[in-house]
Order: structure tokens, then sequence, then C-alpha cells
């Protein structure tokens, strides 16, 4: 999927948009007993609290992707034959209107999932879009649909206790502490099934959320799916930085961190400029060819690309934002940290002065120590 297929189901989570008629779901405790069961009409709740459950349901379709947003793909055995494809499937086209099916899902969910101390609601939806027409100019004819994509969304939110809290109470004319609620927070993960891709349906893949990029609850998934493990976003960035400094073997200069890091930093940022759908991604390949640049030999070039095989599978597809961190560029010493807009990485210095290495910055006319400015000459 891409950025605008995910914004296009998104606008669906609207009230007057979507064709949710109910929505379903189950209160668990951390001890992992269901405390009470969710089946309700969206159009007999009241309105704040129908936008409520969908506020939710659409968060499992924010955020970046690669990031927030995971690509789940089912291998053509899964999708013939497998329990937790038929799962899936069973849920979707049942229109989750099938009560021991739901139970099977939550009970699969309940078993896995490790939300420590935290009682937390799985939220499920159905939902079926007449998917209009796209012209030639983009934009989008509601009345000339030719297919119905039917979908599942799941979401999970931790439940968490409000504080105790002063309260005016009218029958007794004064204020007095009130018990702490029950609170229900934004989802921390969740799923869409199956993939809109292409804006049709794709039973071979889906879409994985998480609230925390570095923190993918890698047990849900594996319960869910049970296709091969996800890397997030952290472990890609500690993947990529050890095949890089292992493949350069004590050349990982200051010069070659910098040329790595504005090169990607300089990707992204076109990337966002020319406002692309498609995430951006490039192979190990690409980073050698950077690794060329800044002078390296070919037998480190060559380690690199081997070491990224073996940490991502060949040809793989890496995200840049999951490699570096573009909005800023940092240097670290035992003592001291430097931090800079990445576009000023090049002013960074590496010397040696008396024998001693020092990090040098050209300093600007203008100075401040703790926010207060200070004269030097």
């Amino acid at each position: 999927m891409n950025q605008k297929e995910i914004s296009e189901l998104r606008r669906r989570f609207r009230l007057n948009k979507n064709a949710i008629s109910r929505i379903y779901g189950c209160y668990v405790s951390c001890r992992k007993e269901i405390i009470s069961s969710l089946d309700e009409s969206l159009g007999m709740m009241p309105q704040e609290e129908a936008e409520q459950y969908l506020g939710f349901l659409k968060k499992a379709l924010s955020g970046a992707l690669g990031r927030n947003l995971l690509d789940v793909e089912f291998s053509t055995q899964q999708v013939a034959d497998s329990e937790e494809h038929r799962l899936l499937m069973a849920l979707r086209n049942s229109g989750l209107k099938d009560g021991e099916v739901r139970r099977q899902f939550y009970q699969k969910v309940i078993d896995s999932l490790d939300m420590g101390d935290s009682n937390y609601l799985i939220l499920l939806a159905h939902d079926t879009y007449d998917v209009p027409f796209r012209g030639k100019d983009d934009e989008l004819q509601a009345d000339a649909s030719d297919q119905v994509f039917s979908y599942i969304v799941c979401c999970v939110c931790p439940v968490k206790d409000g504080k105790l809290e002063l309260r005016y109470c009218p029958d007794e004319n004064g204020f007095h502490n009130s018990l702490p609620s029950q609170l229900v927070a934004p989802p921390e993960l969740g799923f869409l099934f199956p993939a809109f891709d292409d804006r049709a349906a794709n039973i071979y893949n889906a879409l994985a959320y998480t609230r925390k990029p570095d923190e993918l609850h890698q047990e849900f998934l594996d319960a869910v799916f049970h296709t091969e493990p996800l890397m997030s976003a952290g472990e890609q960035r500690e993947a990529f930085q050890s095949a890089l400094t292992e493949a350069l073997a004590g050349n990982c200069g200051l010069e070659v961190v910098q040329a790595v890091h504005g090169q990607l930093t300089q990707q992204i940022e076109q990337h966002k400029e020319l406002r692309d759908p498609e995430p951006l991604t490039l192979t190990a390949n690409d980073v050698a060819d950077i690794l060329q640049d800044c002078g390296a030999e070919e037998a480190q070039v060559a380690a690199f690309c081997e070491k990224c095989a073996e940490r991502f599978g060949e040809g793989a597809a890496l995200s840049p934002a999951n490699l570096i961190d573009s909005r800023r560029f940092e240097v670290k010493t035992q003592d001291a940290a430097i931090t800079l807009d990445p576009e000023h990485s090049h002013l960074v210095e590496l010397r040696i002065i008396d024998g001693k290495k020092y990090l040098l910055i050209p300093a600007s006319k203008e100075m401040t120590v703790n926010g207060m400015p200070v004269d030097w000459t």
C-alpha cells in the first residue's frame, strides 16, 4: 500500500462516510481474563461515543510507512492452507458477525499479547467500500464504482486508571474526591486486512500498525499472521550501523558517516518535496555507491553488501528514515556531545592538535551559553 491508498481509507472513518454497522471487541485484564465483551450498533451510539470508536480504529492506519505502518506478506502456502489466514478470511467474509470466529480471534490475541501490567481493549470493525473510479485527472468519481473492498480493522488500546480528582457534586452541593475511572488510551498496535493494493483487495498482504516504531509486539504479529519476523525501525538502524562499521573495519571515519548521513537525508527531503505516495526505499547497493564515492575499497564495499544481505535479506528494500535520524546530526564523545541540523553536519571536523584529537566547529559571531549571550574575542 502507498500513502495515497492509506489516506483514502482513513477518510472512511467518519460517521457519514463508512458502512460500519457494529463495533465489536473485548476488554481484557492484565491477567489475560476477559472482563467484558463489546457488540454494539454504531448507529445507535451517541455521536461523541461513535466518533471516539472510529477515531481509535482510524489511528490503526496512521503514521509513516515503514515505521508505524508495516507491510505483512503471506506466503502462497499460507493463503492456500493455514490456520492464521483462514481465521482472518473468516472474520472478513462473515463481516465479523460470527461470534465463534470472533472468540477464536480474541483468544489467539489474548494468549500471545504481552501488555505488561495494563488492561486493554481489543476493537474490531468491518467495512465495505464501494471503490470509486479514479479518473485521469486523479479525481475520484463516486458515481462510477466498479468494485467493493471488504475489509476488517483491528486495534488494541491500553486501558489505564484515571487520576483521583476533586469534582463538584450537585446532589451534595460540594466538592468531593471522585473515584478514578478507567480510560481508554490510543491504540498501541493494530492491523488492516486485506491490504488495499492498487485500490483493490490483496489477500496476500496485510498492513500492521505500531504506535512506537521500536516496539512491534512481535508476539502479537506472530500469533495473528505467523509470517517472517518484521524488523523494527530501531533494529533496522542497529543492523545498518553494524554492517557499515564491520565492513569498513576501522575505517569508518567521520567523513564517511557525514557523507552517508548527508546523502540519505537529501533523498528523504527530495522525496517529501515530490509528494510521492510510494514509500522511499533503497538497496544496499545504493549505499555502496556512496561508500565508493568516499574512497572505500572494493573489498569493503562488497563486505558491506554481504553483511546487509545477511541482516536484511538479499536485495531487501530499506527505508532511509529507519537507517538514520534525518532531523539531527549528533557527534558524541565520552565527555561531550554536539548536535547540529543535518544540513550543517559538514561543519564538524576532526583535528589532531599537539597529539590530541579535537572536534572542531566554526564559531559564529553570536554565541550563547545556557541561553545567555556571551562575549568572546
